[in-house]
């Protein structure tokens, strides 16, 4: 259900169930769960590419097995969002290397919302994104409360939640709600190209840059700027920072190894 592979340095993350849309089961989220943490701990992983095999990116959750959940009197739909969205979220959110997600296809519920949580985001010019929530009266879940609204403003994110409008690519990109659209043809040369880029760059300060923003979401002013000076003093004690300002004097191409 999901598959993996790692080639110079770029972990990419397939979402790979496509007879049902990439929708999520506990199966499924449990090796999304480990890919994650695999990405965390091995040192060689110097970027995450995440997308989806088939039409779809990811349609959200599997609503057969919802239905199940649902339907049992011992347990409720909180069981999902705890122990499949939450984790990839905050999974996503807190790997200090960059994530890259290529929407390759519709992108609906949870789906819209995990590729919300990556760090750059581009879609084929035939994505979708669709907050779906509200057609089956339910919330947004998966950050979508918490991402949304801080890429688009409180007044998009509102009549798109509630009205469950399908957003084009190229709409997201005018938004702001992803970075770049590509032809499709082209769209998962690019997404590559992106991955390989970041994976040359200095990672350590790649995920110190995620961890500061990750901090601005609550943090008042001042408060920002002390964590700034924190993390840039933990920077410039890396070998990424000697190395580039070696490199600039030098005149010549720094080689970064993400330490």
């Amino acid at each position: 259900m999901i598959q993996t592979t790692l080639n110079n340095g770029i972990f990419t993350i397939t979402l790979n169930r496509p007879e049902k849309l990439n929708s999520f089961n506990f199966e499924m989220a449990d090796q999304m769960k480990e890919a994650l943490m695999k990405a965390e701990s091995n040192n060689e992983i110097r970027c995450v590419l995440l997308t989806g095999k088939g039409r779809a990116f990811c349609a959200g959750q599997d609503l057969a097995e919802a239905t199940e959940v649902s339907e049992d009197p011992e347990r409720d739909l909180s069981e999902i969002v705890y122990h499949t969205y939450m984790p990839i979220i905050k999974g996503i959110r807190e790997l200090e290397k960059p994530v890259v997600c290529a929407v390759n296809g519709t992108a609906a519920g949870a789906g819209a919302n995990i590729a919300l949580a990556c760090d750059i985001v581009i879609a084929s010019e035939e994505a979708k994104f669709i907050q779906s929530f509200s057609q089956i009266g339910l919330i947004p879940d998966s950050g979508g409360t918490y991402i949304l609204p801080r890429l688009i403003g409180q007044a998009l994110a509102t009549a798109l939640t509630f009205l469950g409008e399908k957003v084009s690519a190229k709409d997201a990109v005018d938004m702001g709600m992803i970075w770049k659209a590509y032809p499709a043809d082209s769209f998962m040369d690019e997404a590559q190209a992106i991955a390989q880029k970041l994976a040359k760059m200095p990672t350590k300060g790649l995920g110190l840059t995620k961890r500061s923003f990750n901090a601005g979401y609550s943090n008042d002013l001042e408060s920002q700027l002390k964590l700034e000076a924190e993390l840039q003093a933990e920077a410039g004690k890396t070998h990424d920072y000697n190395e580039g300002v070696q490199a600039f004097l030098e005149k010549r191409k720094p080689e970064f190894k993400g330490q």
